[in-house]
């Protein structure tokens, strides 16, 4: 039997859902990018595993954000159920608004246009951009399924 790395994913609870959140915990940390491909994302996001898991928390629906702060650095935000110790601990506030897309990563350009649109249909603005690789290269080969959901601050 192949080991399960990354859970499977339920798009349903994601596609096309107004998130409010109230001082959401995240703890964040830093990727290293080469033109915006990840470089170490699977050693930065086990050792923020270690962290929570050391702490006893959880990491609610597996939620892992990513911003891409530059062609050379991605930010990623781990949500997680308390503090962490030795990590830093951040929180976001506000609505968010998320859509849920499936296929191959070279899509993503096109996705990015198609969530622009959609913003603008619901007379909303993004303030800020986050991506959510719900799961791994291999385990989305595993599942058949690539979902990739984009979540963004967003005002009216």
């Amino acid at each position: 039997m192949e080991e399960e790395c990354c859970p499977g994913f339920d798009p349903t609870p994601w596609d096309g859902k107004i998130l409010e959140w109230e001082n959401k915990m995240f703890v964040r940390d830093k990727v290293k990018t080469f033109f915006f491909i990840p470089l170490n994302f699977g050693s930065v996001i086990t050792k923020l595993n270690e962290k929570v898991e050391k702490a006893g928390a959880t990491i609610p629906d597996r939620l892992c954000l990513s911003d891409d702060t530059s062609r050379w650095n991605m930010d990623i935000y781990l949500a997680v159920d308390r503090e962490i110790p030795d990590a830093e601990n951040v929180t976001m506030s506000g609505k968010f608004l998320s859509k849920v897309y499936e296929g191959p990563y070279k899509d993503t350009g096109k996705w990015c246009r198609d969530y622009q649109s959609y913003v603008e249909e619901q007379n909303l603005t993004i303030k800020k951009w986050y991506m959510w690789y719900t799961t791994c290269p291999k385990c989305a080969k595993k599942y058949g399924k690539n979902y990739v959901v984009i979540i963004n601050q967003v005002t009216p």
